[in-house]
């Protein structure tokens, strides 16, 4: 194994190892107690993201400009730069691609409103970073060169990697002049190392760019991780990692690279085509995803028997019931599978409303007899349904009667019981969850005291348990940006905390 010293010297509570498997990888210098801080630091550069709408260079907000709107546009180079922070300096786009553009005289064209995408800014983070390697050769050569990139594997995507290069690197060393300062193979290498290594990120208003860590990015993948991080915009989109559970001195850290609330099949899909490898984590080998049943099929010929993958990492395996004798093969269940995904996708489409809601309702119905209850696709629709309650006419909390409230509150417990086994410990998807569990308890306790059904003292100890959800809520989301919508949330629940505090008061000095 060896260490990069240069890294090594940057980090507080981690060291960085490299092997055959895992290329370099972070591990905790001694034992960390969850929620303690591993790893701070700025991007090395930020961007907008491939196949993105025309952005804002500085801050990222869509611009309109059909029509050539003077004030869209800088006023040196002539790409996309909002009136706001043309106004405020723009010192992030000046100092980086301004004077490359300026100099070749490289022209910016806009594309019609209704394209999917502004293939012309790919090319805007790619430059930042060759700008980086060459003002800074040695960090270049210290933390960005060893990053993976997997061009032969990503040369077998010709469409992709055509595009890349008619996109990105003919242009840059066309138009842009700069063949004799970056070659073909430099400026696909980083794409790659873009591709494979950088984070999404959000402006505080809630515009998507990605960003490069140089050690954050060298995070293992696991599809239970056990780190945490949170992007700080309002700190120049500073990362901050910490421990989402106890970890030893010499663990590996690992964060997930995929949607953890996604099936195995659909993780491994979206991880052998993003990020080029094969995840072989305890719970992608588990048929059972660890005793969640969260990929797991009805069997069609008995009534209590269950589908399970005979080999959830190989596409070719078939599937097996646990009673009977009867099994099929991975493609008819993936074929199941693509047409219940597209089912819950036109209905995702939709605004909204009451209608919506009742449709989600239907579908999580019909599909009790096919999956199992905790399945990811019924999860999903769990999830949509918790947004909705309280939120659509007709479907408001004021309106919703106690067993519209229990429903409410047995989907959120549902959906948790999934997190306490994928994101244990500090997980903002959790700190959502159990702000939305929190509402229907309080309506309910009140609802039950009202009633005669609860006294006062059985009141008490109910808003006691929801005070204790909602700390944990703001102990997860403390560590958030305050500017984000997280962060706000944050602000919301702990105010939700104190009202609640005081009627627990109220109620033990009426005693």
């Amino acid at each position: 194994m060896e260490t990069s010293k240069a890294l090594h010297n940057l980090l507080n509570r981690t060291v960085v190892r490299s092997n055959s498997i895992y290329g370099r990888y972070l591990i905790a210098k001694s034992d960390t107690k969850a929620n303690e801080l591993l790893v701070e630091e700025l991007p090395l550069v930020h961007g907008p993201k491939c196949n993105g709408p025309t952005v804002c260079l500085e801050c990222y907000a869509p611009v309109n400009l059909e029509g050539c709107i003077a004030d869209q546009y800088c006023s040196k180079c002539s790409w996309p730069l909002c009136s706001n922070c043309s106004d405020r300096g723009a010192f992030y786009h000046y100092g980086w691609e301004c004077s490359v553009f300026s100099q070749a005289k490289a022209k910016f064209y806009p594309v019609q409103s209704d394209a999917k995408g502004c293939p012309q800014l790919d090319c805007i983070t790619v430059l930042r970073v060759l700008l980086v390697k060459e003002s800074d050769p040695d960090r270049w050569e210290r933390e960005i060169a060893p990053m993976e990139y997997h061009n032969e594997e990503r040369r077998k995507m010709v469409d992709v990697w055509n595009a890349d290069f008619v996109n990105i690197a003919q242009y840059l060393r066309g138009p842009c002049r700069l063949a004799e300062r970056f070659s073909e193979d430099l400026i696909m290498q980083i794409v790659g190392i873009l591709e494979v290594n950088a984070f999404e990120a959000r402006t505080t208003l809630g515009y998507a760019l990605r960003c490069l860590y140089p050690i954050t990015g060298i995070l293992a993948h696991n599809c239970v991780p056990n780190t945490f991080r949170t992007i700080h915009p309002s700190e120049g989109f500073k990362i901050r990692l910490r421990a989402m559970c106890n970890l030893n001195e010499g663990q590996q850290l690992q964060h997930s690279y995929t949607y953890t609330l996604n099936g195995t099949s659909q993780r491994q899909e979206h991880l052998k085509n993003g990020k080029f490898f094969t995840c072989e984590c305890k719970r992608c080998k588990d048929p059972t995803e660890l005793g969640t049943n969260f990929s797991t099929f009805k069997c069609s010929k008995c009534e209590e028997g269950w589908l399970l993958s005979t080999n959830p990492i190989d596409r070719s395996c078939y599937w097996k019931c646990t009673l009977c004798t009867f099994q099929t093969s991975n493609n008819a269940i993936q074929k199941a599978l693509s047409v219940m995904q597209s089912e819950v996708a036109t209905l995702q489409a939709m605004d909204p409303s009451p209608q919506k809601l009742q449709e989600t309702e239907k579908l999580m119905r019909k599909y009790r007899v096919v999956v199992h209850p905790l399945h990811f696709i019924q999860i999903g629709l769990r999830q949509n349904l918790i947004e909705m309650y309280g939120r659509v006419a007709e479907y408001e909390l004021s309106e919703l009667p106690d067993v519209m409230l229990e429903h409410k509150e047995e989907l959120c417990r549902q959906v948790l019981h999934v997190l306490d086994v994928f994101e244990p410990g500090l997980s903002r998807t959790r700190a959502m969850m159990l702000y939305e569990l929190h509402v229907p308890l309080v309506l309910l306790a009140k609802s039950g005291f009202i009633s005669g059904v609860l006294t006062a003292e059985a009141l008490k100890l109910k808003l006691l348990d929801v005070i204790a959800i909602l700390n944990e809520c703001v102990d997860i989301l403390q560590y958030e940006d305050p500017e984000t919508q997280e962060g706000n949330l944050c602000k919301v629940a702990q105010q939700a905390k104190n009202q609640l505090t005081q009627s627990v008061e109220g109620l033990t000095v009426a005693e």
